[in-house]
């Protein structure tokens, strides 16, 4: 979940010019592996500290990470936004309610918020995705989205940068249900790790990975218990549902992003669509 959002609007005409821009770019961002696009990440502020921000430029030009880079490359691969590097535990996200949408460190009542122990793995969100609050989804129990673009579990031997984007296989969704809401979470592969090669649907993460999924709903499920919290449910008999499934998640979301910047799905949510 996110932090609430503040208002923004934006217009028809404005975004559709942004989405097809997006769809072309290419090139390399600075990161620990050899080929990435051409997006590069520059960090303000002190961090951690509540004014910190990773701003994403293009040829020197601010964009917006959740909008101007493209969900889909030509490959078939994804494209993924690190918010937090493995072995780390600031609860980084993309800001959706501020203009280009920075990552920042979330807050509660005042205070940066960090997870209780490190996550294991690289964890971010896909770009022109959204989980449509107002949308129940009857396969999972009738929950409704939880306002945010779709989370990422990458599962690579690679500790990626914060503010890293990455080309990423989707092999699995687990259905995280959290505070009520609808929460997927994507595994996913770097597209560059030497496993990927291997890697092409849920059975075979498990066959390379033996344990990993587990390992990874049950860091989900438990995160929030040493704050005396209850701990999140799964839905879909908590099984990490398939590569075309996955698809199934993918193209949905991409669809409730599409109505929301096409002003089809009226943005009530009063979040940032530059």
């Amino acid at each position: 979940m996110r932090a609430a959002p503040l208002a923004a609007k934006r217009s028809l005409g404005a975004a559709k010019p942004m989405m097809m821009r997006a769809v072309a770019r290419k090139a390399t961002l600075r990161t620990s592996a050899p080929v990435r696009m051409a997006y590069t990440s520059e960090p303000k502020g002190d961090f951690p500290s509540l004014d910190y921000r990773i701003f994403f430029k293009e040829d020197g030009k601010t964009v917006s990470p959740w909008h101007d880079i493209p969900l889909r490359n030509a490959d078939g691969t994804f494209n993924a936004i690190i918010e937090i590097p493995k072995e780390s535990k600031a609860k980084m996200e993309v800001a959706t309610d501020e203009e280009s949408t920075p990552i920042k460190q979330d807050v509660k009542k005042g205070a940066l918020r960090d997870y209780p122990y490190n996550i294991n793995w690289n964890y971010g969100m896909l770009p022109q995705t959204w989980e449509d609050p107002a949308h129940k989804n009857a396969e999972v129990e009738n929950m409704a989205g939880d306002n945010d673009p779709v989370d990422i579990v990458e599962i690579g031997s690679t500790q990626h940068p914060m503010g890293s984007v990455i080309k990423v296989k989707a092999l699995g969704v687990f259905a995280m249900i959290d505070d009520g809401e609808l929460d997927w979470k994507v595994i996913v592969i770097d597209a560059s790790d030497p496993k990927a090669k291997d890697l092409n649907d849920v059975e075979d993460v498990e066959k390379h990975f033996p344990g990993e999924l587990e390992k990874i709903r049950v860091w989900f499920r438990d995160y929030k218990m040493p704050d005396g919290k209850p701990a999140n449910a799964f839905g879909l008999n908590d099984e990490c549902m398939n590569k075309a499934y996955t698809m199934k998640v993918i193209d949905e979301t991409e669809g409730f992003y599409t109505a929301l910047m096409s002003g089809k799905r009226e943005n009530t949510e009063e979040l940032s669509l530059k």
